[in-house]
């Protein structure tokens, strides 16, 4: 599924999405990168905690207008994927990530850092959303 342009331009355009994993957890903000269509974020060691993302297969995506004084533009449902390293998933998306990484403690070691304590994930758009009245 392709997200929609609305989901793509402004989750594009955010530096921080607000994530809500289904069932389990709170709603966190997090830094991401916008990449061949989806959400990629890392969670653990170092990095971001989003509790509860790593255990569920779809997860809420809430992105702020920036017009609007920080309310809701769009909520939209994503698949949760987790990408392994080594895989060609990997190699596409975590330079997009690491290039998005702001004070990195470990500066071109970050990937390798990743690939042993953290989790990356892709964030799919299902074409599911809602926008606030």
């Amino acid at each position: 599924m392709t997200a929609s342009p609305l989901v793509e331009q402004a989750t594009r355009r955010s530096g921080l999405v607000w994530v809500r994993p289904d069932g389990a957890g709170q709603t966190r903000a997090v830094w991401h990168a916008w990449h061949d269509g989806c959400v990629w974020l890392v969670v653990g060691g170092l990095e971001q905690e989003l509790p509860g993302i790593e255990q569920v297969a779809r997860a809420q995506v809430l992105v702020r207008s920036h017009e609007r004084r920080g309310g809701l533009l769009v909520t939209w449902t994503a698949e949760v994927e987790h990408v392994e390293p080594g895989t060609p998933a990997w190699d596409s998306g975590v330079p997009v990530l690491h290039g998005r990484r702001l004070n990195a403690p470990d500066g071109e070691q970050q990937p390798q850092r990743w690939a042993r304590e953290s989790t990356v994930l892709r964030l799919r758009p299902t074409g599911e959303q809602r926008v606030p009245a």
